[in-house]
């Protein structure tokens, strides 16, 4: 009998070590103003890798909240890559849950890093895939509308692109030859330019799946189908074009149309604002794609979690220790 009980011992062992050894690790992107430390997130990614039976680690860029806003997204996507290079458990493969702006460093880890490893999976939860007509993540508060407006004038200016992080995404439907000029970020991500670059195409289309997670009642990203890839027309505010009008798709630019006629995109749609994800929609619409087969059987933990931290108080815990970096930027614009 004791013979027994050891030999069933020694099998769980066993067979607990051959599922970790072969799951497919993830790394979580957190979105602006957040960083890996805080509660939301580290919970977020811990509560995934339990559920899915694979390893997730969130990737810090730097200083975390405030370089997330202040370092431009091509040397936040540097930072990361260098991490992912470190590392050895992702040397096989990994897949990526993005966060809001985390999904922008996300893509270009894809389509710009060469020699990575490969991305199985890209799970994206409200990411502003096609840009964002305005930058609401502040909120009301008199230093947040003086900050977008003044945002507004310059935000295609180099100044700006070189001390904003959003402003590599934002794109304004009624400039948008200011926006191919100056943005420096998304043009160059969505391979709008006029020369493509067929290595962005094939790199991105090689994921095994692809899942853009839009929150029915965001008022963050503007308009909220930019996280399925949607957007207004060239010159427009009036109307929004869904992912499948776009050039973007029609021409394949990116090759999300070839991902999408493989049967490798989800186009999910789920209640809340921007980030206001349940427990259910995360078990729903993420850990499928995180967990390996030969885990999916594995019992589900069931934990509570705190809310995700609203991208919109973001800056306003940012106001504080780096009030004069954030007036020194509103200075530099105003004048």
């Amino acid at each position: 009998m004791a013979f027994l009980k050891a030999a069933t011992i020694i099998i769980a062992l066993v067979c607990s070590f051959i599922t970790i050894a072969s799951s497919v690790p993830f790394i979580v992107l957190h979105g602006i103003g957040d960083k890996c430390s805080n509660s939301g997130v580290k919970h977020f990614t811990e509560l995934l890798s339990d559920w899915s039976s694979s390893q997730g680690y969130c990737l810090e860029i730097g200083k975390g909240s405030w370089d997330s806003w202040t370092m431009p997204l091509l040397d936040q996507t540097a930072v990361v890559w260098e991490k992912v290079k470190s590392m050895p458990e992702l040397s096989d493969g990994y897949s990526i849950v993005g966060l809001s702006q985390g999904n922008m460093i996300g893509r270009a880890l894809i389509e710009f890093c060469d020699d990575a490893p490969p991305v199985k999976s890209f799970v994206s939860v409200g990411g502003p895939h096609a840009g964002t007509a305005s930058i609401p993540f502040c909120g009301v508060t008199w230093i947040c509308i003086m900050l977008d407006s003044m945002i507004k004038t310059e935000i295609y200016s180099d100044y700006m692109q070189e001390h904003l992080a959003p402003s590599g995404f934002l794109k304004i439907p009624t400039d948008i030859a200011g926006y191919m000029e100056g943005c420096r970020f998304l043009p160059k991500l969505n391979n709008e330019l006029p020369v493509k670059n067929s290595t962005y195409k094939e790199r991105f289309s090689s994921l095994e799946n692809l899942v853009l997670i839009m929150f029915e009642h965001d008022t963050i990203l503007i308009p909220k189908e930019t996280s399925w890839f949607g957007y207004y027309p060239d010159g427009s505010f009036k109307t929004i074009l869904p992912p499948q009008e776009t050039k973007l798709y029609t021409e394949d630019w990116i090759g999300l149309r070839a991902l999408d006629e493989a049967g490798k995109v989800k186009f999910v749609n789920v209640p809340g604002n921007h980030l206001q994800i349940s427990h259910e929609d995360m078990k729903k619409h993420i850990v499928p794609y995180l967990s390996d087969k030969s885990s999916s059987s594995s019992s589900i933990i069931t934990m509570a979690v705190s809310e995700l931290p609203s991208v919109g108080n973001s800056v306003m815990n940012l106001i504080g220790p780096e009030v004069d970096q954030l007036q020194l930027v509103l200075r530099h614009i105003s004048t």
